[in-house]
């Protein structure tokens, strides 16, 4: 059991608007290899629907520690420290494209209000991107310290160690 000093933000990166339930995620992280991932847990601990509902994926509690039975797989590294919230979407409608800044208001909404709920109970949380865990990952899709700024929080709770870089529209065709 660590102390809670992450929340990193991820997307589903699936078609905009194609829904993703729980059990996609369950078959996508804990299906055997090559269907899945072959994980023994989800990534997530939370997920935020195109509708801007919340949906709870591995249970955890409010305290300020990660326990075992919480701890999902998430970002290599920082998992035993972190939970990790998903918001449905990041690819375009044919699914050839990254879409970036792809969520609906009601997600944004939601995002900004669970990010606000976790720092009341945990002040010192950090806020990222999977992006700030890994140089190969554009995940989620938007840059997330701009969004959290314009939304009013503040810069004490965002991780900065590393900047994203300047998202570009990337072309899966090549």
């Amino acid at each position: 059991m660590k102390k809670l000093k992450y929340l990193v933000i991820h997307c589903t990166d699936t078609p905009e608007g194609r829904e993703v339930s729980k059990k996609d995620i369950e078959r996508w992280h804990l299906s055997p290899k090559p269907k899945g991932r072959g994980w023994k847990r989800l990534g997530y601990s939370d997920m935020i629907h195109i509708d801007g509902s919340i949906e709870n994926l591995t249970p955890y509690d409010n305290d300020d520690y990660v326990q075992d039975s919480e701890k999902t797989w998430g970002a290599t590294g920082v998992n035993a420290v972190s939970r990790h919230i998903v918001v449905v979407g990041g690819r375009t409608k044919d699914n050839r494209h990254i879409q970036f800044n792809f969520m609906e208001a009601l997600q944004v909404h939601t995002l900004i209000q669970k990010c606000k709920e976790e720092i009341a109970l945990h002040p010192d949380l950090l806020i990222a991107g999977h992006y700030h865990f890994s140089e190969y990952k554009t995940c989620p899709n938007f840059d997330v310290e701009a969004l959290l700024l314009a939304n009013g929080i503040s810069e004490k709770n965002i991780y900065t160690n590393l900047k994203p870089t300047p998202f570009e529209t990337i072309n899966l065709d090549k």
